[in-house]
């Protein structure tokens, strides 16, 4: 038998030993895949740069702003509500608004919450360029200069255009670790793997053909994901590069991949391979971005999120699916997510065992 025959075969039966695991199944596809439906069900019609503003009794500057505005951009970033002062400020203090207006004379006055500077700061500078426009107007002059804003990219995603690649994201990392560290581990503590070592088929073909399968289940979960998200009822709108997140879904699995055979390759036992496993994953996960945008997460929180490889994941895949960057947007985060694969993969071959002992 050929190289390619035994590679093909066990390709075949790792496919096979794949699908009649019902466990692996449901926690590769449908357990990621029931957690869109959840969040895209529920958040996929909201947009994460929309700001809520109460107006206390009448605010003519930015009335007249709202009125005027011809794009009609700024009633898309606004959601306007009235009501009194102390009702208006209960709510920014409870987080039901993002922030207040009231306007006595010449003088408008921002009622914010600190616990969402995000949001806060946002309301202050639309407030600020909507009363300079009004001063600038006052004069009777036009002004010298004129500033036409023109956003590189669009901040407010809908929440399904987020959580479809960020969810997606987030299984291939647990799939690819712990299905690498779990398998690893049993080979080694079954005697598996000092079989194999003594089989006719060459060692590299067997960890190919595990390589290959995990690539095509991946690009499965990314076809599925994609196909429920632009259901109707979600309303998911691809991009025209949405065609690099394949590239990147390949560069994620071998990520995730090598770190699970460096995990595998170090732990002794199925145990701690599963915990060591869990204590990567799931702060990756939330750190990442894979539960909300780090574009408002604390600012240390969005520095701890450049160690984990998940994020460049995410943010590659959000770029080309989400905001309509180019091509070449996805391309550093590939090459990154590739850099951390080498070095975890020359590690774990380092730390590789035959044998449990």
């Amino acid at each position: 038998m050929s190289t390619f025959d035994s590679f093909k075969s066990l390709s075949r039966a790792l496919y096979f030993g794949f699908r009649r695991d019902r466990g692996a199944l449901f926690f590769t596809v449908l357990f990621p895949l029931l957690f869109l439906v959840i969040f895209g069900g529920v958040f996929g019609k909201q947009t994460t740069g929309k700001v809520e503003v109460v107006e206390v009794g009448s605010v003519p500057v930015l009335d007249r702003a709202l009125a005027r505005d011809p794009s009609g951009e700024l009633g898309k970033t606004v959601k306007i509500k009235h009501d009194g002062l102390a009702g208006a400020l209960k709510k920014v203090g409870k987080g039901d608004a993002d922030a207040a207006v009231e306007q006595q004379g010449g003088r408008v006055v921002v009622h914010y919450s600190g616990a969402d500077q995000v949001k806060s700061g946002v309301v202050q500078s639309i407030v600020q360029q909507v009363t300079n426009s009004a001063n600038l107007a006052a004069t009777g002059r036009p002004p010298a200069y004129t500033v036409t804003a023109q956003q590189v990219e669009d901040k407010s995603i809908k929440g399904i255009n987020f959580y479809t690649p960020s969810l997606l994201g987030w299984a291939l990392a647990s799939a690819g670790m712990f299905g690498a560290s779990q398998t690893l581990v049993l080979w080694r503590t079954k005697g598996l793997l000092r079989r194999l070592r003594l089989a006719p088929v060459p060692v590299p073909t067997v960890f190919a053909a595990r390589v290959v399968v995990s690539l095509g289940i991946a690009l499965g979960q990314l076809a599925v994901f994609l196909l429920v998200a632009q259901l109707p009822f979600f309303g998911l709108k691809l991009q025209h590069a949405w065609w690099m997140s394949i590239p990147l879904v390949v560069c994620g699995v071998l990520t995730f991949l090598s770190l699970g055979m460096l995990v595998g390759a170090w732990a002794k036992t199925q145990e701690t391979a599963q915990t060591v496993t869990q204590l990567i994953v799931l702060p990756m996960a939330f750190l990442g971005g894979s539960f909300f945008p780090l574009d408002y997460a604390p600012k240390w929180m969005q520095a701890i999120s450049y160690v984990f490889p998940l994020r460049y994941l995410n943010e590659g895949m959000l770029n080309v699916m989400a905001r309509g960057l180019g091509p070449a947007s996805a391309l550093p985060q590939m090459g990154i997510l590739l850099g951390i694969a080498v070095v975890a993969t020359a590690i774990a071959a380092r730390l590789f065992r035959w044998d449990a002992a």
